[in-house]
């Protein structure tokens, strides 16, 4: 038990170690770790990694889903869901069909349902790679938008086709009619577990009185309690967390009644994210030697050879679906021709951001060892073979490319937004005069030169269209007064708050610059509650 929990802990300062290296030489680290990974699992007296697929799923899957959905907007969600549906649902079902004949005509010995396997498992790009790679690059926002839509949902399609062509596998039967309809029950009850919970959740939060360190706690244990509730009744468990994640995160301010509960819960999130991606893309690379040594009568070379022929035709197929998605619409709806022209540079971007990640690697090892007790699963090794190498090449072949693309391409945004700061300039002048509304009807009860100030510099702020509240250096003695500053001060935020969530609703600024707004209003509360509310 020591040995294993030094390894552990080993690791874990390993893989902080190079994602430092990562930032050094600029590198995303999710490439970098892969590489890494690789490379260490060479070392001599390394300890081969055989890691338990169930383990990765839940560990690892439902608080990955879970903050992606959380940092999603909804209102860009919502925008672009054509899109993003044809790409979580109709691209991954296109992917596992095309990968499904082709291996079966490429790869000697493989049947039709055993294509079908293989195209469940590498047909989802994954969630953390493109967006990662893309962090920090001048990218449209409708780029960005479509890419996390699409993360959050085509892992919840491509599972169910792998469940699907692992039973045709298993029992030698499948019937297309019965598959659909399970499908649609599958996924449609995955998404009413995920509200139900979430409701149950949001009930918790909003009516109980939690402190910063519960709601920390609770908001960790919501997508296990949510994934593990629809895998119990054989529903999507994807679904259930991204549906639920979603719901949450657009009633947030209505749960999260301190600006204290809040970064507590964004400081706790920040390091157990950034510790699980760091992890996983590092154990990806670890778990080569040990998929080599399974591989058995296939070579190395065949191997390979097997895998960058997948490969191919994942990026092929998804680069040809993707100007259809993006163009097709705008020829036959009206509606879709309000939106500008994505043009041709936006569509190679998403197409080519289409990297495979950890949920393909632990679908991958999750297929069973022995199809009953005396006869061993056809083809597994090679499979699991074959989905290291789609994912070592669309992750590091696109995403060492990706950058270079978007350069070259020197690609704006697409659509009419608001530059950031002309977002905020607009988004804290309302707040401002609904602070002094609130501080014309105080002024009306009591005569206090604290708030008269306070008055004085929203005024001035609003003439000079800044950007955030000027602090307001001010002692005195007089208690009362400061006591009664502090409770309006409170007041204001609370009204604030208020309003930002009806700005989210009219949909007049963006839900990232919204999010700003409102992580200035949780620091300017800190100033006045300090800790006392931990």
């Amino acid at each position: 038990m020591h040995e294993k929990l030094l390894l552990i802990l080993g690791l874990l300062l390993i893989v902080m170690l190079l994602v430092m290296l990562a930032q050094r030489i600029k590198i995303a680290y999710p490439i970098f770790l892969v590489l890494a990974g690789l490379g260490i699992s060479m070392i001599p007296g390394v300890p081969v990694l055989k890691l338990d697929p169930d383990i990765i799923f839940l560990i690892f899957l439902p608080p990955l889903l879970y903050e992606a959905a959380w940092y999603t907007s909804w209102n860009d969600f919502w925008k672009w869901k054509r899109p993003i549906s044809l790409l979580a649902f109709g691209l991954v079902f296109l992917t596992s069909l095309v990968v499904a004949y082709a291996s079966q005509a490429l790869i000697p010995g493989f049947t039709l349902a055993l294509g079908f396997l293989l195209g469940g498992i590498v047909s989802p790009p994954d969630a953390v790679a493109a967006t990662t790679v893309l962090k920090g690059l001048k990218v449209p926002k409708r780029t960005i938008a479509i890419l996390e839509g699409e993360s959050l949902i085509n892992d919840a399609s491509s599972l169910i086709v792998f469940r699907f062509a692992l039973a045709a596998v298993m029992t030698g039967a499948f019937s297309m009619h019965e598959a659909t309809g399970q499908f649609f029950l599958v996924a449609g009850m995955g998404i009413v577990v995920g509200i139900a919970g979430a409701h149950i959740f949001y009930a918790i939060h909003k009516f109980l009185p939690t402190t910063p360190a519960i709601d920390a706690a609770l908001t960790v244990m919501t997508p296990y309690i949510l994934f593990l509730s629809a895998e119990h009744f054989h529903f999507s468990g994807v679904m259930a967390v991204v549906s639920g994640g979603l719901f949450m995160s657009f009633r947030a301010h209505e749960m999260f009644k301190t600006g204290t509960t809040r970064i507590n819960m964004t400081g706790v999130w920040n390091t157990l994210i950034f510790v699980m991606n760091a992890l996983v893309f590092v154990l990806i690379g670890l778990e080569l030697p040990d998929i080599i040594n399974g591989l058995g009568d296939t070579s190395m070379m065949q191997g390979i050879k097997y895998g960058l022929m997948i490969s191919g035709i994942v990026i092929v197929v998804r680069l040809l679906w993707i100007y259809p998605v993006a163009h097709l619409p705008r020829w036959i709806s009206e509606k879709a021709r309000r939106d500008p022209n994505p043009g041709w540079k936006n569509p190679l971007i998403i197409g080519w951001a289409g990297m495979r990640g950890v949920v393909s690697l632990a679908t991958a090892l999750s297929i069973p060892v022995m199809m009953n007790s005396q006869t061993d699963f056809p083809m597994r090794n090679l499979i699991i073979f074959i989905t290291f190498v789609v994912i070592f090449v669309t992750l590091v072949f696109q995403g060492l490319t990706l950058p270079l693309i978007i350069k070259l391409t020197k690609i704006g945004e697409i659509d009419p937004i608001l530059p950031s700061h002309e977002q905020q300039a607009g988004i804290q002048m309302r707040l401002d005069k609904l602070a002094i509304e609130k501080l014309n009807k105080e002024q009306e009860m009591s005569s206090n030169s604290l708030i008269e100030n306070l008055k004085n510099a929203l005024e001035n702020d609003i003439k000079l269209h800044q950007n955030h509240l000027s602090s307001l250096e001010m002692c005195t003695n007089r208690q009362n007064d400061m006591r009664e500053y502090h409770k309006i001060m409170l007041d204001i935020f609370a009204l604030q708050r208020k309003e930002l969530f009806k700005m989210k609703r009219e949909k007049l600024f963006s839900d990232d610059e919204i999010r700003k707004a409102e992580s200035q209003l949780d620091l300017n509360e800190l100033k006045i509650t300090g800790n006392k509310h931990l």
